[in-house]
Formats: C-alpha cells, sequence, structure tokens
C-alpha cells in the first residue's frame, strides 16, 4: 500500500488500495492464527522472574512476624507491619495508614463500595437507601472500574481526559454541585490504556476538592506506580502529600498490588487511607474475614526486603516488555502514522496503548481482527455501558504474547485499521 495519507487520494486508487488490504487480509485469515490481546496479563518470562519467591519461606525459616505475630493463625487484620512498611514506601504513605489484604486490589475496591452501599460511610446514609448515586469516570478509563461501578446500580458519568489527566473544571464542577456524585475512579500512573501520568497540578486539584458529598471518595488506582518502561521515570506527586497539604487527608482512597509484580493470582494487595477511614472500614472488613493471607505477605516481604529491591526486581520486567511496546509503536509508526487516518498514546510505564482509529470503526476493527485470528479488548470497553460514543477507541495489550507473536499480530491489527478505514471512504 502506498504511504501517504488516504484523504489525499482519489476514488480510483482508494479502490484500488482496498482491493490489495483486502488480499492481505485473506492471507491472513488462511493462517489460522489464534492468538489473544485481550487482557493485560503478563507474560510467561515475567512470571518466571518471580518463581525464587517460592522458596522465599522455607519450612525452617520461621514464621513469625516483626511484631510477634504467627503467621499461620487468625487475626492481624490489617496485614503484618513489615508488608505495611513495604508498600509505604512504594506508596509515600504512612505505614500505619495502610492496610494489606489478600492477593486482589479489585476485591478491595469491591469492599470499599459494598461498605459504602451496605453500611454507609462517614455517618451518611447507606447508598442503597438513595434514590440516585453517581461515579464519574475518566475516558478513556479502566472497564473493570465500570464493571465495579456498574454493580452497585451506580449511574457513571465519563469525564474527558488529557496528557495532564481528568477534567478537573468538570470534576469540581460536578463534586462540588451535586450531592449524589460519591467518587470518582483514577488510575494516576500510567493510566489504564492511556498510560497518561496526571500532572502535580491535577493531583493538587484533587486534594483541594470540597465535595458536596461527605461521603465522596477518590479512588486513587495506582496499580502502575513502579511499571516503568523507561530509564528515568517521572517523580509525580503522590495523593498522599498533596492531600496532607490542604488539609483533606479523608477524601481518598488508594490501591495497589503485586499482581503485575510477583503472581497475578498470588500476590499482595494493599490500599492507603487516613486512620479515620481506616478505623471506620476495618469494622466491616472485621466481619467479612479474620484476616488475610499472612504468610503470604511474609514470603512477600523476606523475598523483596524492601522497596528498593522491589524497584529493582521491576526492572527486569521493563527488560522484558520494552521490546513489546517498541515491536507495537514501530509498526503503528511504520504502517498506520503515514495514512493519517489514527493516533495513539506513546507510554513511558504501564501495560496499555490506548489506540484510537477513525470514527466509527472501532468495533469493525475488532470484528476483523478477531475473524483474523486476535482477540483484543473489545471495542467499547474503555468507556461505561461499553459505550464508546465515538466508536474510535482500542486498548492495545502488548505484554502477554511473545515477541514474534505480537508482530504477527500487530501486522494483522494495521491491516485490520487500513481496511476498516477503507471500507469507510469508499462507502
Amino acid at each position: 500500500m502506498e504511504k501517504k495519507p488516504l484523504n489525499a487520494q482519489g476514488a480510483e486508487a482508494l479502490a484500488a488500495l482496498l482491493q490489495q488490504t483486502k488480499d492481505a487480509y485473506d492471507a491472513f485469515q488462511a493462517k489460522k492464527l489464534s492468538l489473544n490481546m485481550a487482557r493485560g496479563k503478563p507474560g510467561p518470562e515475567q512470571l518466571d522472574l518471580t518463581l525464587p519467591l517460592m522458596d522465599a519461606l522455607p519450612a525452617d525459616a520461621g514464621m513469625i512476624s516483626e511484631s510477634g505475630d504467627d503467621c499461620r493463625n487468625y487475626g492481624v487484620l490489617s496485614g503484618i507491619s513489615e508488608a505495611k512498611k513495604l508498600f509505604a514506601d512504594i506508596l509515600g504513605a504512612k505505614p500505619e495508614e495502610m492496610f494489606i489484604g489478600g492477593n486482589s486490589s479489585l476485591e478491595l475496591m469491591f469492599a470499599c463500595l459494598q461498605i459504602a452501599y451496605v453500611k454507609g460511610i462517614a455517618g451518611c446514609p447507606a447508598w442503597k437507601t438513595l434514590d440516585k448515586v453517581k461515579f464519574l469516570c475518566p475516558v478513556p478509563g479502566y472497564d473493570r472500574h465500570f464493571a465495579l461501578t456498574e454493580y452497585f446500580d451506580v449511574e457513571m458519568i465519563p469525564v474527558p481526559t488529557d496528557e495532564n489527566g481528568p477534567d478537573m473544571a468538570m470534576v469540581k464542577k460536578y463534586a462540588e454541585s451535586d450531592p449524589a456524585v460519591k467518587g470518582i475512579w483514577c488510575v494516576p500512573v500510567y493510566a489504564n490504556p492511556t498510560g497518561i501520568v496526571y500532572s502535580d497540578e491535577t493531583v493538587r486539584a484533587f486534594a483541594a476538592l470540597k465535595p458536596a458529598a461527605k461521603d465522596f471518595r477518590i479512588f486513587w488506582d495506582n496499580a502502575y506506580c513502579i511499571h516503568h518502561l523507561v530509564a528515568e521515570p517521572k517523580k509525580p506527586l503522590t495523593i498522599n502529600q498533596a492531600c496532607e497539604e490542604s488539609g483533606n487527608t479523608d477524601i481518598f482512597y488508594q490501591f495497589v498490588s503485586t499482581s503485575k509484580v510477583t503472581f497475578p493470582g498470588a500476590g499482595v494487595a494493599a490500599f492507603n487511607t487516613s486512620k479515620t477511614n481506616l478505623d471506620e472500614l476495618s469494622k466491616s472488613l472485621g466481619i467479612q474475614t479474620i484476616g488475610f493471607d499472612k504468610i503470604n505477605q511474609l514470603r512477600h516481604v523476606r523475598f523483596f526486603g524492601n522497596a528498593d529491591k522491589m524497584r529493582a526486581h521491576m526492572e527486569k520486567h521493563r527488560a522484558v516488555l520494552k521490546p513489546k511496546f517498541d515491536i507495537v509503536l514501530d509498526m503503528l509508526e511504520q504502517e498506520i502514522a503515514p495514512l493519517g487516518i489514527a493516533s495513539w498514546t506513546k507510554p513511558e510505564g504501564g501495560y496499555f496503548i490506548s489506540f484510537n482509529a477513525p470514527k466509527g470503526t472501532a468495533k469493525r476493527i475488532v470484528q476483523l481482527c478477531k475473524e483474523g485470528g486476535v482477540t483484543l479488548t473489545g471495542a467499547g470497553a474503555t468507556y461505561p455501558y461499553k459505550n464508546d460514543p465515538d466508536d474510535s477507541n482500542i486498548r492495545i495489550a502488548p505484554t502477554y504474547p511473545k515477541c514474534e507473536e505480537l508482530s504477527q499480530a500487530m501486522e494483522l491489527f494495521c491491516i485490520c485499521v487500513k481496511l476498516a478505514a477503507l471500507e469507510q471512504l469508499t462507502k
């Protein structure tokens, strides 16, 4: 295909390009590929990096925490003290404001929503008793955040984002004028799927909010805070520091986990918030469980030792992932950029690339890819109710396939983008 903008080509040239692209697509279908890029999963090479974790807690090593608790037994609801120190260092938080859970940060997010829904927080009525509950949802965003919100029948309000984060004028307007608005989802570092890092001004604007609802909470999902793709990553202002400076320490819940650091199914999750919030939430969490897996908490602490060693471990992940992101970005630059039909992010960390196809073509591209043997995240998944008004955004997840498989998948993806664009232009 000639590499010049499609809108600069005449009808006859476009028709010829369409036929060429159909032929290329048919050739790919004949290969009968079966590749899955639907989720941001660590690849096997990354999981292998953590295999020594299995030997970090031999039977004769002792399972008593530094506070003297037997990690094999009941109790210690909020987690062992050395795990609190480890995660506090990662987040720039205070150990006494950490809660260490099981393997899933989504489980902790669900629990926080459930407590507000069933019992109420901050002295406010339970959400289930209210006529309307709303949540602000930066878009494009994380589909599982939207699924959690929808589960509790909470109305989702899309908030546009740019390279600095959510539109804070819109956030401020909704949060400070409507008491039905109870929260907002945020992925502040390498946002899912755009990979942006919130600016310090955005973080300070969040910390300065004066919500109309006393039980408004910022759900600050810091899932990718140490998942860098560059040697010298940005050092953004932490929500902890910003909220302490503004005297607004109860407004946020911050979440993190080792799901993509160690083993997704057997990592450690944590959340951080004010002591007031922790005391309130712990009353309900203590009904749910007597304690989470302290043996796994202790295993992780002994494997890493400290936060610096965890960050050093993530350099090994970077060595695995950087070539995969390069494959995607290089192919988009070579095959799509000259055509002038799409845009995409170039993240410095995280697990995704956000691709904006020609309006009205995202569903068609995803369908074509699936029929060609590559499964992508569903079109619309990055918007509440799976409703992308432009039918444009596609989340690309490069992490799981091997490099050679990823090259094949991206070759097909580029063909599908061209095919959908040419179909639209030649109607």
